[in-house]
């Protein structure tokens, strides 16, 4: 199956960039409640995805105040996971691997430009769908 039937456009997907400010990516993450989210470089490709205890932990090392984050950009923050992205030219299984360890995947285009993700909820739902259809074609006919 194609990966593009599960892919939500980078349109509909919280980003950040990775210009912005420190400030900027802890509101943005309050705001929307997410406790990760993907970075884009200015020219569109993915950069990975920061945690919030990517964050924390940044703060933490560093002594940072909340009044100081305006002043740090978040390329600066060291990210703790390398979450891998996919070729929108990917299989189902490429994704369900990734899916193991990550709460969505990142999917680029052939220049590793941002498209979208894939959530690890679709992945699940499509997990789910095979074995259910595989179940009932195991099931006796009842003739």
């Amino acid at each position: 199956m194609n990966i593009a039937f599960f892919l939500l456009p980078k349109q509909e997907v919280v980003t950040l960039s990775s210009d912005a400010t420190l400030r900027q990516t802890l509101e943005k993450m309050e705001h929307h409640r997410y406790t990760a989210v993907p970075i884009i470089h200015p020219d569109g490709s993915y950069a990975g995805v920061v945690t919030e205890g990517d964050l924390l932990w940044y703060m933490k090392g560093t002594g940072l105040s909340f009044e100081q984050t305006n002043k740090v950009k978040l390329s600066e923050v060291p990210l703790r996971l390398h979450s891998r992205s996919v070729s929108i030219n990917s299989n189902m299984e490429d994704l369900i691997s990734l899916a193991k360890s990550q709460n969505f995947v990142p999917v680029v285009d052939d220049m590793n430009r941002f498209i979208g993700i894939v959530r690890r909820s679709e992945i699940i739902d499509y997990c789910e769908k095979l074995i259910l259809e595989e179940s009932s074609n195991d099931m006796p006919s009842g003739r």
